[in-house]
């Protein structure tokens, strides 16, 4: 029985070396130069591409409204 266990055992530590050395390895994803900025609306806070976003003077907004009723004000 002590046989048997010990074979069982090696065959699986084969098959483990085996497939950690043949897997291929994992790379992280690369950043690309042409990633666009994130701006936050001025109004509601959430965050968007700065190519989506308007600009109203100093401050981005997510849509026309946002735009128009301007930043909200910050109770802090």
């Amino acid at each position: 029985m002590i046989r048997l266990l010990f074979w069982i055992a090696i065959i699986a530590l084969a098959v483990w070396l085996w497939r950690s050395f043949k897997a291929p390895k994992a790379q992280p994803p690369r950043a690309t130069g042409d990633t666009l900025p994130m701006v936050r609306c001025a109004h509601c806070g959430v965050h968007l591409p700065g190519d989506r976003a308007l600009a109203g003077g100093a401050n981005w907004y997510c849509s026309r409204a946002h735009l128009e009723q301007g930043p909200a004000p910050r109770d802090h």
